[in-house]
């Protein structure tokens, strides 16, 4: 492994360590304070954006959103938000990131056939593997439930959106790109995210602005590390989401992965490690 991909895969391991965090500070806002889940998603979005323009002291790159595929980008990450967030409602939170993590295996399949990526049989064995663990939490016909269903579509929205963001790495400079995403995804949530606005009270702010810096800076982190990575190689580091999504919701919410689903877990971990551990360079 080179020491460029070597920082990538750091910064995709930081990067999923945050953005479970921000969906456990989501999923206390509409389980605990009752917000709608499209009313965290905006806001999320939102501090986002505040937080980027800061970051760029207000330099914005405007041509960049006359792109109709950075629209595109941004509708992608806004439907997979307002998906996991509704599925986080009523489903345990490493349960959620389980199903979620359809999205990896989707990604790996629209980088072969869009973007010409290549990839080795052991590779497409790994994530095969990868997809039974899936399997495994969310069990189809086995006491699936809606929400279980919308993490699956939340998967399928993010993977196209981890392709589209290598497709789209070379438009604008990674904090523009962020930057993009984020407004767009205010504003395409802006009519539906204020309909359901929690009582205003100190713990509803401290969690929406942890929400939302937490999902912002791993967001960003996931942009620069797909702008110098392909995304074959990134997507299986996806799944290390599931260890602090695991830990998270045994610490916060006293809620741990019953037998079959632990095994679903272990076996998306495994599929994930196992596919950069044995890539050939």
């Amino acid at each position: 492994m080179t020491r460029e991909t070597l920082g990538s895969v750091t910064m995709m391991f930081v990067a999923m360590s945050l953005i479970p965090v921000g969906d456990t500070a989501g999923k206390l806002l509409t389980a605990t304070h009752g917000a709608s889940p499209f009313f965290v998603a905006f806001s999320r979005f939102a501090v986002g954006t505040a937080v980027v323009i800061l970051i760029l002291g207000g330099r914005v790159d405007w041509p960049v959103f006359r792109d109709w595929r950075i629209w595109l980008r941004g509708g992608l990450i806004a439907a997979a938000i307002s998906c996991i967030l509704t599925a986080l409602r009523t489903e345990e939170i490493a349960t959620v990131f389980g199903a979620f993590f359809v999205g990896p295996l989707f990604s790996y399949v629209l980088s072969i056939r869009f973007l010409g990526e290549r990839v080795t049989s052991l590779q497409t064995i790994m994530l095969a593997g990868g997809f039974c663990g899936v399997l495994l939490v969310v069990r189809p016909g086995f006491g699936m439930t809606p929400g279980l269903g919308f993490a699956v579509l939340a998967g399928l929205f993010y993977g196209a959106f981890l392709t589209t963001s290598r497709w789209l790495s070379d438009v604008a400079a990674p904090r523009q790109l962020m930057l993009s995403q984020s407004a767009i995804g205010t504003l395409l949530l802006l009519p539906v995210g204020l309909l359901q606005v929690p009582e205003a009270s100190a713990p509803v702010a401290s969690l929406v602005l942890l929400s939302g810096t937490a999902s912002a800076s791993g967001n960003l982190l996931l942009v620069l590390a797909y702008r110098r990575t392909s995304a074959t190689v990134l997507a299986p580091f996806v799944y290390s989401q599931l260890i602090s999504a695991t830990i998270l919701g045994w610490a916060v919410f006293d809620t741990f992965p019953d037998a079959t689903s632990l095994a679903g877990l272990a076996i998306l971990v495994a599929a994930g490690v196992g596919t950069v551990v044995f890539r050939r360079d």
